[in-house]
């Protein structure tokens, strides 16, 4: 019997593993895949912005510029150049030098008008400083009727110089409001020369440029105040602090930068005098030109048929350099508050 072939039994089909998943690659950082920033076109080269270049900012700017120029800058330059020569009104002038600041400090008149300036200046700053302040506590609280008090504090401020001079010439003249009110209380024997002696006269003019300018400070006060928290002054009367208390520990700590700030307007103003003494004294200045200040004189000087611009320039120099003294004083003494 034939033996049977056995068939060859095959291999069992074992399935081949599956790859095993390669991880992805982690992001790399941003500011590896961030593409380089690109250099920033320049206004000239850049399609999209055409109407722009490098000057175009400055155009704005030129028409300030250029009155700056022309009424600033040059007038002062000229005023330097002036000062060093002869120069009048009807004739040019020669170099000198210094010739004219030689004369004008040998000048007693020239003297007569600073010592004028200088005094002005310590009586009104002051005044100008300590009662505005006092006027705006007053018209800042809340009453009825408290904003036709702070239009008629205002008025004197938009009134002319002018109009106000005259109506205070009115009010001080020998035959004036003061006088007849006072002869009629026979407080006085004779009128008061307000405007014929110079000391009266100077003491007027004061009278006047503070009554004018208290208005005007008292709204830079009112602003400083409207800053100081009410809670300062809510807990200092919870502890008992009365109204000059607070006044002296609270007001006039947290307004004292517009105090300096005042002080030093209301210097640079007193400097610049001028309106209030020709209104109230004339031409001259008082009897004999004894109330006459700086601007005063060199107005007097600089004009004319004979007027000698050239010394009224030195003049104004010298008041420039005084005036710019007290404006670095002012700076000076707003720096160390700071501080």
């Amino acid at each position: 019997m034939r033996r049977r072939e056995e068939a060859p039994i095959a291999a069992p089909h074992v399935p081949e593993p599956a790859p095993s998943p390669v991880p992805a690659p982690s992001p790399a950082p941003a500011a590896l895949t961030a593409p380089a920033p690109r250099r920033a076109k320049s206004p000239d080269t850049d399609p999209g912005l055409p109407h722009r270049r490098w000057w175009t900012p400055y155009l704005f700017l030129l028409p300030g510029l250029v009155m700056v120029v022309l009424f600033s800058l040059w007038p002062f330059v000229n005023t330097v150049i002036l000062s060093l020569t002869d120069a009048q009104i009807l004739k040019g002038g020669r170099f000198v030098g210094l010739e004219n600041y030689g004369r004008a400090l040998g000048d007693p008149d020239f003297w007569t008008a600073t010592v004028n300036s200088v005094v002005y200046l310590a009586v009104v700053v002051p005044c100008l400083v300590l009662l505005p302040l006092a006027l705006a506590v007053l018209v800042q609280r809340k009453i009825p009727g408290i904003g036709f008090f702070r239009s008629a504090f205002y008025t004197p401020v938009i009134a002319s110089a002018v109009v106000v001079g005259l109506i205070w010439q009115w009010v001080l003249r020998s035959d004036g409001l003061v006088n007849t009110v006072f002869e009629k209380l026979h407080l006085i024997s004779g009128p008061v020369p307000f405007l014929t002696d110079s000391t009266m006269l100077l003491v007027s003019a004061m009278i006047v440029t503070i009554w004018k300018g208290l208005g005007y400070y008292m709204v830079f006060y009112l602003a400083a105040l409207g800053n100081v928290p009410t809670s300062l002054y809510e807990a200092a009367a919870l502890d008992g602090a009365g109204a000059v208390r607070r006044f002296l520990s609270i007001t006039i700590p947290s307004v004292k930068p517009m105090m300096l700030l005042v002080g030093t307007l209301s210097a640079i103003s007193a400097l610049r005098v001028f309106t209030e003494i020709y209104i109230l004294g004339g031409e001259s200045g008082g009897p004999g030109g004894g109330a006459r200040t700086l601007p005063f004189l060199i107005r007097q000087v600089g004009l004319g048929f004979a007027g000698e611009t050239g010394y009224a320039a030195a003049i104004s120099i010298l008041l420039f350099l005084l005036t710019l003294v007290f404006s670095l004083l002012g700076h000076r003494l707003s720096k160390g508050d700071e501080r």
